[in-house]
């Protein structure tokens, strides 16, 4: 069965393909040669996942999912939460947001944090949401070279290394969007 992944970052795409089985092939936005940024103007994951889902299964007509995933820490009031990608403005690289974090955590004691992956599908009847969360702390710099966005500062609770420098068979066992995922794939059986 054809599935469309509402994105265009390709480590995404790896990952979820990774986790899916034989059965799924995933089709992301740069196989169906469309590159029109998809607006995420909503305050919640929720909504702008199913903002994109939906642009793209009206446009293909055809069964879409997309995820938004942020990282949220309770010191910075949530932030950078919804607008983890662009914490450090619109076009900034995970490095810049990265720095941007690790200044604003400097002094902060409580470095308590936990990604949230929210997946929504919308199928030709109707749609459905999957989540998926990991606690853990923000290191005081990035460790490791694995992963991307923020892993490499964000140590998972029960671990003493960052998603950048976990194997990856661990990190989608433990992690938000592998847990997203599972929940994801247990219903597609279902169609």
């Amino acid at each position: 069965m054809d599935l469309i992944f509402a994105t265009h970052n390709p480590n995404k795409v790896l990952e979820v393909q990774k986790q899916l089985d034989q059965s799924f092939n995933i089709l992301a936005l740069s196989d169906l040669d469309y590159h029109t940024e998809i607006p995420e103007p909503y305050e919640t994951l929720e909504e702008n996942a199913l903002q994109k889902a939906k642009t793209i299964s009206r446009v293909f007509k055809k069964i879409c999912f997309s995820d938004d995933t942020g990282l949220f820490v309770p010191a910075l009031n949530g932030a950078p939460g919804v607008y983890s990608a662009r914490y450090a403005g619109p076009k900034a690289s995970a490095v810049e947001n990265m720095e941007k974090l690790c200044a604003a955590m400097e002094l902060k004691q409580d470095r308590r944090a936990y990604f949230k992956t929210v997946i929504a599908l919308q199928t030709l009847k109707g749609f459905h949401f999957f989540e998926g969360m990991v606690w853990g702390t923000i290191a005081r710099e990035p460790v490791g070279t694995g992963g991307f966005g923020y892993d490499p500062i964000f140590i998972p609770q029960g671990y003493d290394q960052s998603f950048a420098m976990l194997p990856q068979k661990i990190k989608q066992e433990i992690g938000h969007r592998g847990k997203a995922i599972r929940a994801l794939t247990s219903f597609l059986k279902t169609l």
